[in-house]
């Protein structure tokens, strides 16, 4: 134990060096063992770190069976419960110690951070036990829980394995391959315009790991209700044309939530976007709720109409969308009877109709090409109507011969 803490230091979390410690403790390499070894020999240390690196489903879920109990078979779901925390908090721990946030923040505070807790809650709340029946409640928490049903959670939810691997080659800084670049997107503001974002980094890489993967690996502010203004006409103005974006915003209540937009925003009347979109919420609990089929409502921006809503809206229909932002910035609305019939998500916000301070739209993955250099045209040939004038009028066009020499493919 000292050698693993002197080799550590202190970039994993005690609890998390005590848990894989005891886990290699119980390698059993000849399969005679009777109980754990005293120490860990140099093969226990070795087939460890090969499961929770390169193993399977099985291999990596009867390691995390050894780093929650010595007994080897069931355990209580409380448990497991217990060790998700310590795992998203070890994740959060060591992104923060080797300085890989990537300029992202992970807030201070006594014990457990809240969203340490809020997604571990989500990542348990995803096991079934043997019936199919997920935990949902506190009742559930004394339930046994096999290996069997380990192995399908590790299996189905892919941040548990991922936080593993983040575990062991951050803390023991191994020379690997492992890219944290989808995993936590690259950060990016303006010049001169820092400001403290309402997602930490655990936000982040929930969020995150629901995006097409092309998408992963670089956010871009576009707006900030902080940095732009409490304006309507500052969204429109910075968000149309951007290519897919997350927007999210947090009520006056505290609760924060979003959606993830797959396509440009367009101001116009009609619906947009396609299937990809989503809408999520991060507080006071984690979650992402997809596309139902029922409908394509799943983007909708307009401003200056007589007859038909000002705003911007996400899933439901005209003044019962899913997701609201009105006109009148500041007021919203997130309407779900018992859910949104676009995104099957409930009550995103404290209050049906609830106001904000706090909004931001990030643009996600590279940025669209603009139509200009998506074309490539000559400036010349902007506008064809224009030159057959010229040229019917007896005109001759001069700078024909003054075309820019194109890229080379």
């Amino acid at each position: 134990m000292r050698a693993l803490k002197s080799h550590i230091g202190e970039a994993l979390p005690p609890e998390m060096v005590i848990r894989l410690y005891d886990g290699m403790c119980r390698v059993d390499v000849t399969g005679q063992a009777k109980g754990p070894s005293g120490s860990v020999s140099r093969e226990q240390f070795t087939l460890a770190m090969s499961h929770l690196l390169k193993g399977n489903s099985k291999e990596k879920s009867l390691m995390i069976l050894k780093m929650v109990s010595a007994t080897g078979g069931a355990v209580k779901a409380r448990e497991i419960q217990k060790f998700t925390e310590d795992l998203v908090g070890a994740v959060a721990h060591v992104l923060t110690h080797r300085q890989e946030l990537r300029g992202w923040t992970q807030k201070k505070a006594l014990g457990p951070p809240p969203r340490v807790r809020v997604l571990a809650a989500q990542l348990f709340s995803e096991m079934k036990l043997a019936d199919g029946k997920k935990l949902l409640g506190p009742q559930h928490l004394d339930c046994d829980c096999d290996p069997a049903v380990i192995e399908d959670w590790v299996y189905r939810v892919h941040l548990v394995p991922t936080f593993l691997s983040v575990v062991i080659h951050r803390g023991f800084l191994l020379q690997s391959s492992l890219n944290l670049a989808t995993l936590v997107p690259q950060r990016e503001v303006d010049r001169g315009q820092e400001f403290e974002s309402v997602l930490d980094v655990l936000s982040v890489i929930y969020v995150n790991s629901h995006l097409p993967r092309e998408r992963q690996h670089r956010w871009h502010l576009l707006f900030s209700s902080k940095l732009h203004g409490h304006s309507f006409a500052q969204l429109c103005g910075r968000i149309p044309r951007q290519g897919p974006c997350v927007l999210l915003l947090e009520d006056c209540d505290g609760h924060v939530f979003g959606g993830f937009a797959s396509c440009s925003w367009a101001i116009k009347p009609q619906f947009q976007g396609d299937d990809r979109c989503f809408l999520f919420s991060i507080s006071p609990r984690m979650a992402v709720h997809t596309c139902t089929g029922y409908n394509d409502h799943y983007m909708y921006l307009n401003q200056g109409q007589q007859t038909i809503p000002n705003g911007l809206g996400m899933g439901g229909q005209h003044n019962y969308f899913g997701l609201w932002i009105d006109v009148d910035f500041g007021k919203g609305h997130s309407k779900a009877k018992p859910t949104c019939t676009t995104y099957n998500s409930p009550q995103l916000s404290a209050q049906e109709d609830f106001r904000f301070e706090k909004m931001e739209v990030w643009a996600v993955g590279d940025p669209p090409q603009t139509e200009s250099a998506a074309s490539k045209k000559s400036v010349l040939d902007s506008n064809p109507e224009a030159q057959v004038v010229l040229l019917m009028s007896g005109h001759t066009r001069h700078s024909d011969g003054l075309r820019e020499v194109p890229d080379q493919e």
